[in-house]
């Protein structure tokens, strides 16, 4: 893929026609990261968020025990923010929402947004 930046649209695709490349336009994903958007707007954080929660939705937490609720987070899930974090600094928002979707999960381990629990840890 042939991407340019403050090029002929035409020029880029004569290029890109001889190359036998596609033209590609900005932002476009890179190894699962987005290149070329805002990474201090919290839109660019959702795909990690939505990622961690589709994960989070599919193990079933009545079956696993504190113990493995703690090996599931510790080296599966922060590696999903750990990954972006090595790239782009987080805007301040982020960090929080993550950790509380750990806290949902590791110390409640309910079903979900609508299952409510007291909270004895925070």
């Amino acid at each position: 893929m042939l991407t340019g930046i403050n090029i002929n649209t035409s020029w880029l695709s004569k290029i890109a026609s001889v190359l036998n490349y596609r033209v590609g336009t900005l932002p476009f994903v890179y190894l699962g990261l987005p290149i070329g958007d805002d990474a201090r707007r919290l839109e660019f954080w959702q795909p990690v968020l939505n990622r961690i929660r589709t994960r989070l939705s599919s193990w079933n937490k009545k079956n696993l025990s504190f113990g493995g609720r703690l090996i599931l987070l510790k080296f599966i899930l922060s590696s999903l923010p750990v990954y972006f974090l090595s790239f782009f600094k987080a805007p301040t928002g982020i960090i929080p929402s993550i950790e509380s979707l750990f806290k949902s999960f590791f110390f409640w381990g309910g079903g979900g947004e609508d299952f409510r629990k007291i909270a004895w840890v925070d």
